[in-house]
């Protein structure tokens, strides 16, 4: 059995699949458990994260665990009050389960918030005290940074579903206008259809807008905006200065960033006190973001 008392331990929940890691302090992934399981089938939740949560932790000592969840989470509780995506979370006692199968003591929190933990001591986010990070592509949502701390209320979510269209879409919520109605893949793919492309991932639009297509470059351009609705709302209450961007963004090029940013700093150039915004790309490792989060919540825990 490894006894390093300094390692991390990292757990990230997604409907379909779970992965475990043990991370060393500088984010270095020492060890990783991955699995999947049906969503439909009942207890496939509790028992796949127990067993890969075993796998992972038998054997390599942590000082304690995060983890990572979509939903609405309690984070004092340690459970998930309730989940779209994965219904069988709904009143899970996420954090009990995982202390309990991982031998040491585990917190929880919204997998898009946490990343901002992951920046803050892995990444671009390293020395600031206030800065946005947002999770972008298939999942969206934002976390914050103030004064040194994650901003996670009781009942606070991270923003996929804040109302930006009161007459728009219906979301998986029930609600009308959510901001991830507009901004996710899922939009662009069906407005890249609506405008007659076979493909519309974000790539591939990128490349033919760089190219000279003029509808992809407005399709993006759209995207962009989408993006910048619920940010600039960010921006206007908490003025976080530096938005750093995971997932599908990253691959948009710089035009895709600086028409957001421009966005950003039209909301708060009246302000000559604020930090002008400024839109970059996550630094860390895609695939291992979110598990840098998970134990930067831990490193957080301990600070």
């Amino acid at each position: 059995m490894s006894t390093t008392d300094n390692a991390l331990g990292s757990v990230e929940l997604l409907p379909g699949s779970v992965r475990a890691a043990v991370l060393e302090r500088d984010g270095g992934v020492r060890h990783l458990v991955e699995a999947t399981f049906d969503p439909s089938v009942p207890g496939a939740v509790r028992d796949t994260l127990t067993d890969v949560v075993q796998r992972c932790f038998t054997f390599h000592r942590v000082t304690g665990i995060g983890v990572a969840c979509p939903g609405l989470v309690d984070t004092v509780a340690g459970t998930v009050v309730s989940c779209y995506d994965l219904p069988e979370l709904n009143d899970f006692p996420l954090t009990s389960v995982v202390s309990a199968s991982g031998r040491a003591p585990a917190y929880v929190e919204h997998r898009a918030r946490l990343q901002v933990l992951g920046d803050r001591w892995f990444g671009h986010g390293r020395g600031r005290r206030e800065f946005a990070s947002v999770s972008t592509g298939e999942t969206l949502g934002v976390g914050l940074l103030y004064e040194g701390r994650i901003i996670a209320p009781p009942g606070g979510r991270s923003g996929a579903h804040m109302v930006v269209a009161a007459d728009g879409e219906v979301c998986t919520c029930g609600a009308t206008g959510c901001w991830r109605t507009v901004a996710t893949s899922r939009w662009l793919r069906d407005a890249a259809a609506r405008s007659g492309y076979a493909a519309g991932d974000l790539p591939t639009l990128t490349e033919m807008a760089e190219a000279g297509e003029s509808r992809a470059a407005h399709l993006l351009d759209d995207y962009a905006d989408n993006l910048a609705l619920g940010l600039a709302n960010i921006q206007q209450l908490f003025a976080p200065g530096r938005f750093i961007l995971h997932g599908e963004a990253r691959w948009a090029g710089p035009a895709f960033l600086d028409r957001i940013e421009r966005r950003l700093r039209a909301v708060t150039a009246w302000n000559a006190e604020a930090e002008p915004p400024h839109v970059l790309v996550a630094d860390v490792d895609e695939d291992d973001s979110t598990l840098l989060g998970a134990a930067g919540l831990v490193l957080s825990q301990a600070s």
